[in-house]
């Protein structure tokens, strides 16, 4: 994957979006709803040029946030697994309260998700919610109680569990839907439905300009340079509209396309 520049203004407003976004869950004993991150507002970011993938910038984000976080320090992040020589996994961040003296491993996740058929699909279809949260709970937050992981680092074999994943689901405003409240037994945070989703041959009845969204800009939104679509274009478009709502367009045969 090519390395991506996104300037630092770009990342501050990211940044401070991470900072003040509800998480699609509501709280139990391992998601996270209520935000460790404070004083966004001095934050200083510089350039980032690596990997463009948009869960990349966001984990660099979240990295950057704690790093200035004074309820939480860094210890690892990034954390390499191995089981019988084989790398099995790395854990995003190994924190530590510093007043409780207590380890954390944390996973960051920012994903968009669109409601078809009571069902939560990513935009390429192949994602899903349920999917994803169960890997989430069962697999990834699960290594560290695993033999490798305390033979590994046994100062971390107490580790708490903890699940941040944030992002924004999208209805249909042009068809009927029925919205589910849970995902997986989990309470979906009802603040965080607020895209819209339609078909390519659904997009002229959009009754407002459209403006497409790069990658980096799918959490905060357009700019002044951000292209008008005025057509439905082949593939996927991720946009946003004159009066700011989000929209995704897509083929007339998603999510079967996958």
């Amino acid at each position: 994957m090519p390395n991506y520049t996104v300037n630092a203004s770009i990342l501050t407003q990211f940044a401070q979006w991470i900072a003040t976004t509800a998480p699609l869950f509501r709280e139990d004993e391992i998601i996270v709803q209520h935000l460790p991150f404070r004083n966004t507002d001095t934050a200083q970011f510089a350039d980032y040029c690596k990997n463009s993938r948009l869960g990349f910038i966001y984990q660099h984000l979240c990295q950057e946030l704690f790093l200035q976080c004074s309820d939480l320090s860094v210890e690892k992040t990034e954390l390499q697994l191995n089981d019988a020589g084989r790398t099995i996994g790395e854990l995003d961040f190994v924190l530590r309260h510093p007043h409780q003296n207590k380890a954390q491993h944390w996973e960051v996740a920012i994903k968009f998700y669109l409601l078809h058929e009571d069902k939560w699909y990513g935009p390429n279809a192949r994602d899903r919610l349920d999917k994803k949260l169960r890997h989430m709970l069962t697999h990834q937050l699960q290594h560290t109680h695993m033999p490798y992981f305390v033979a590994q680092y046994p100062q971390w074999q107490y580790l708490s569990q903890h699940l941040l994943m944030q992002g924004r689901l999208y209805i249909n405003p042009f068809q009927q839907q029925t919205i589910p409240s849970h995902c997986d037994d989990k309470e979906i945070n009802p603040s965080q439905i607020n895209g819209f989703w339609c078909y390519q041959k659904q997009f002229a009845q959009i009754d407002e300009p459209l403006y497409q969204l790069d990658k980096a800009y799918w959490a905060i939104g357009k700019t002044s340079s951000s292209p008008r679509i005025t057509e439905a274009s082949q593939g996927i478009l991720h946009c946003q509209s004159e009066s700011g709502r989000f929209w995704f367009v897509v083929p007339n045969d998603w999510p079967n396309n996958r």
